[in-house]
């Protein structure tokens, strides 16, 4: 064999040592358990032959648990495309130290953020396993210095988009990385989310606790709102992380992508004029409503079991990204709390940060009261969501559906004049006002309605005379609403408003603009 043989031959066997086929056993062991393999989740979610490894040969000197090489140092790193567009990945290798990573792995790491960052792509994270190796992380030599990840990945925001699946194992290092990104996915009954696993937290709290009640992926999107999609399978995880960047543009510089128009879906546009009663009692599904002026199968829905209260989500108009704030008059009238505010506050930043138009749509209350409100922080959380609209460069749409009661309804972009919106409608169902009639009357006629020969009656009558002039063209008539229009209409007026208006606004002041915030 001569030298260049040789030399071909020791690199390419110290690649096939990197790939799957080299560890059976630990790759066996990943598909019993219902998943894929680092490798496999990049084929699959990427373009056909479009990925293009670095960092392949990166190896730590020391030796995994198994006496193995650590190889890659548990992180599948490269450039690739989804659906023709580049993409920077990193895809944790659980065959690999069941995940671990050390110092070459945060190499690699920091290399994919760095490449995103200059080339303006996209980053996608697939995470599992125990994060940062531990043994490397109790010598203060290595330790003490710290990392310079976190503030190239707070670089990121807003710049780039940044995505995280956690597909198994993600307490700490993966729940970390996650916690910067913009949009997480998770699996049921595969992933799990947190800080610290039970038996770290029983070593330094004494409480017991199970995997799935501290960190698993219900309960961190559902209850903790932690995880923005919580998904069936890792093949449905994959899936929406393509659909998610499919209404984004590859960077902030560049327009939201536009797709073929397509028209709305018959069977809820055709039902559109009576999915809002008239009767302020009676609720409704506001995706119903939704999808009967958007582009049909468009919806895109964020956080969908948590403050169900809000709905936050992308669509498409005639072609063209949406970002849909809708308060959810079946979940407490659509009343807004603080995860209400919070959710939204977080979808209106990334929608900014991106491009993406906004529309609100209105049938709310108020914000909620009582001591419970109270002691949840929404005196802060409420404001932030004006501060978010406020700050917003994006075109901005309103529709008042039914009803819009008080602050709450100037949080959420009701009206001619709070952010000065592009356009700011009603539908004929609309009713706006300081606060509910009956709890005005009650309030403003107290003395009235006790000293009246019939006080049922008086009640009655002043609830009908002050509801007469709460109507959507009496709001309209002080030019509140720039117009009032019929729902069938809807579709039309926005697409053609949308048309129109230039992508960003100007801005006078010289605070930094453009960021995506981590998620709730």
């Amino acid at each position: 064999m001569s030298s260049h043989d040789k030399l071909r031959t020791e690199l390419i066997d110290r690649k096939r040592a990197a790939k799957d086929r080299a560890r059976p056993d630990a790759v066996a062991y990943q598909h019993d358990r219902g998943k894929l393999t680092a490798r496999e989740r990049i084929d699959q979610l990427c373009d056909e032959s479009s990925f293009l490894e670095f960092g392949g040969l990166a190896l730590p000197e020391e030796l995994g648990e198994d006496g193995l090489p650590n190889y890659a140092d548990g992180f599948v790193t490269g450039r690739a495309r989804i659906d023709s567009r580049e993409v920077v990945i990193a895809s944790a290798d659980f065959t690999v130290s069941g995940g671990s990573n050390g110092a070459v792995g945060n190499q690699k790491l920091f290399t994919c953020y760095q490449r995103a960052m200059n080339e303006g792509k996209p980053v996608v994270q697939l995470l599992e396993g125990g994060g940062h190796r531990i043994q490397e992380g109790l010598d203060a030599r290595l330790f003490a210095a710290g990392a310079n990840i976190p503030a190239l990945q707070t670089q990121l925001s807003g710049w780039v988009p940044n995505v995280s699946a956690i597909l198994g194992p993600g307490f700490a290092g993966p729940t970390m990385i996650a916690g910067f990104s913009d949009f997480v996915v998770a699996v049921k009954g595969l992933s799990t989310i947190g800080m610290a696993p039970p038996v770290m937290v029983k070593a330094g709290t004494g409480e017991e606790i199970d995997m799935d009640a501290l960190g698993g992926a219900v309960v961190q999107a559902n209850k903790n709102g932690v995880v923005d999609c919580l998904t069936e399978s890792e093949d449905e995880a994959l899936a929406v992380i393509k659909q998610y960047l499919s209404y984004l543009p590859a960077n902030a510089g560049e327009a939201p992508p536009v797709t073929e128009s397509r028209p709305a879906d018959p069977h809820y546009a055709n039902k559109l004029p009576e999915v809002v009663s008239v009767d302020l009692r009676i609720p409704y599904d506001v995706r119903d409503a939704i999808k009967g002026f958007i582009d049909q199968d468009s919806l895109f829905e964020i956080k969908s079991g948590y403050a169900r209260n809000i709905v936050v989500a992308f669509a498409r108009l005639s072609g063209r990204p949406i970002g849909i704030i809708a308060n959810q008059p079946n979940h407490l009238a659509g009343a807004l709390d603080s995860p209400a505010c919070e959710k939204a506050s977080h979808f209106i930043c990334l929608c900014d940060a991106f491009g993406i138009p906004m529309l609100s749509l209105l049938d709310l209350p108020g914000f909620m009261v009582g001591a419970e409100a109270e002691q949840s922080k929404l005196a802060r959380r409420s404001v932030r969501l004006f501060y978010e609209f406020g700050r917003a460069s994006v075109p901005r749409y309103s529709i008042v559906l039914r009803k819009g009661y008080g602050a709450a309804y100037l949080a959420m972009n009701g009206g001619t004049m709070c952010f000065g919106s592009e356009l700011s409608l009603a539908w004929p169902t609309a009713e706006t006002a300081a606060m509910s009639v009956e709890a005005a009357i009650d309030v403003a006629f107290r003395r009235k309605i006790k000293n009246a020969e019939a006080p049922a009656a008086m009640k009655a009558a002043l609830n009908s005379e002050v509801r007469s002039n709460l109507g959507p063209i009496r709001g309209a008539e002080g030019f509140g609403f720039d117009d009032v229009i019929l729902p069938e209409e809807t579709r039309d007026v926005l697409a053609r408003s949308l048309n129109s208006v230039p992508t960003r606004r100007l801005v006078s002041h010289k605070v930094p603009r453009y960021r995506a915030i981590p998620p709730i």
